[in-house]
């Protein structure tokens, strides 16, 4: 009932709500018995963090971090469909958006939505916005399967031209050949 989600969110006012309760709405979402489904969360993350993210100015508040922790902890494939998906899109630098994602991969996301946070971004043309991306994906050292690791390191030879300047750039390729120096010839 996507409709129905949308109007609820709306009456109760919850991308605007407090960070503190946001807490507790997220808390109260994950101790529900029964999983909500894929496309009610997907919106349930849309309408709780969309704007609050993208309207980051500074870090995020501890409450924000919470809300963000609790909800992707049950429902992170919707969660980075959605969310994460939006941010990385977002034209510009975006600092505090793209800190936050690499926390959230750092800290908050299973393995395979971190693959999925990486196959995202190498559908996109490589940024110096997305590098740190990557290179939070690649700290977390999880083993990625052969043809999305095949498909970072192509899109690193290709784009290489383009960051022959760059410090991050030259940091995410060391880290790539240390970490799966056995996979990369």
């Amino acid at each position: 009932c996507h409709p129905q989600l949308e109007g609820l969110c709306s009456f109760l006012q919850l991308s605007t709500c407090p960070e503190h309760l946001l807490v507790q709405f997220c808390s109260w979402l994950v101790a529900l018995t029964s999983d909500l489904s894929y496309s009610s969360a997907a919106i349930l993350a849309e309408q709780l963090f969309l704007q609050r993210v993208l309207s980051l100015t500074q870090p995020p508040s501890r409450h924000l971090m919470a809300a963000l922790a609790s909800f992707c902890s049950k429902y992170s494939q919707p969660f980075c469909r959605v969310l994460v998906a939006a941010l990385l899109r977002e034209p510009g630098e975006d600092t505090e958006q793209t800190k936050l994602v690499c926390e959230l991969v750092e800290e908050c996301l299973e393995p395979d939505c971190v693959r999925l946070v990486l196959s995202q971004v190498l559908e996109m043309p490589l940024s110096e916005k997305l590098l740190p991306v990557v290179q939070a994906v690649l700290g977390r050292q999880e083993v990625l399967p052969p043809e999305l690791l095949d498909l970072l390191v192509l899109t690193l030879c290709r784009q290489a031209p383009a960051f022959a300047m760059s410090m991050n750039y030259a940091k995410l390729v060391t880290a790539l050949l240390t970490i799966y120096q056995s996979q990369v010839s």
